[in-house]
């Protein structure tokens, strides 16, 4: 039996500027349970979505290990079979929503979602309840340049609960959105995650939108080890 969802252990990572060596952060650790949400704040280049992307296999540390569920990764591994076990991962098992959302611009809303369910072996058949969860089920045949971002943003998010996934990582979701549209859109992203009870880490500048978390880790205040 797996003792958490997500497990960080010692996470290093560094870039360069120009020769000289940038810590984004050091021995960072963390643990996240079905059920439970993390905020990720910080000053802009405090390694929110650096971190993001370590923990679903779109960057590599330069030490520590990442487990989620039963697969664990140490270090800075790049080989075939490392990127094939998380890519498998990100298609069954993570959501990612990126502040932009991610769809294909000749599918039409229905047909994205439907996409990304089948990716993830789940039933399509249930692709079109999801956007009707989220308020635009009316909008199913148009293509994501006939719609507003808010309405493009909860497709994204109905691409995401379509898979059914274990973990949910969001990167400012709503940073382009205006604030009645952001507090709608969140609003169903902590609804659906708490129903469905899976693991969400959401970055985000917004102080107010961190407190509805179970947990919080500012980036701008790590220890110095």
């Amino acid at each position: 039996m797996v003792a958490s969802l997500l497990t960080a252990r010692g996470l290093n990572k560094q870039f360069r500027s120009g020769n000289q060596p940038v810590s984004v952060f050091r021995n960072l650790s963390l643990q996240l349970d079905r059920g439970e949400s993390l905020a990720l704040t910080g000053r802009s280049g405090s390694g929110k979505s650096t971190l993001l992307n370590i923990l679903c296999g779109l960057e590599q540390p330069d030490t520590g290990s990442v487990q989620v569920l039963d697969e664990v990764f140490e270090g800075n591994n790049t080989d075939r079979q490392t990127e094939a076990r998380w890519a498998n991962l990100r298609r069954q098992q993570i959501g990612v929503v990126f502040q932009e959302a991610n769809l294909m611009p000749a599918l039409s809303l229905l047909d994205n979602v439907r996409l990304r369910a089948g990716l993830a072996g789940q039933n399509e058949d249930d692709c079109r309840d999801w956007l009707e969860r989220l308020r635009i089920g009316e909008l199913a045949g148009r293509f994501p340049d006939q719609v507003s971002g808010g309405q493009r943003q909860r497709a994204a998010l109905a691409m995401v609960f379509a898979m059914n996934p274990a973990l949910i990582l969001a990167d400012e979701p709503t940073g382009s959105l205006d604030r009645h549209t952001a507090e709608d859109v969140t609003g169903q992203l902590f609804d659906l995650q708490s129903r469905h009870g899976c693991g969400l880490i959401l970055a985000t500048h917004d102080a107010e939108l961190a407190t509805r978390c179970s947990h919080h880790l500012d980036l701008g205040h790590l220890p110095e080890t």
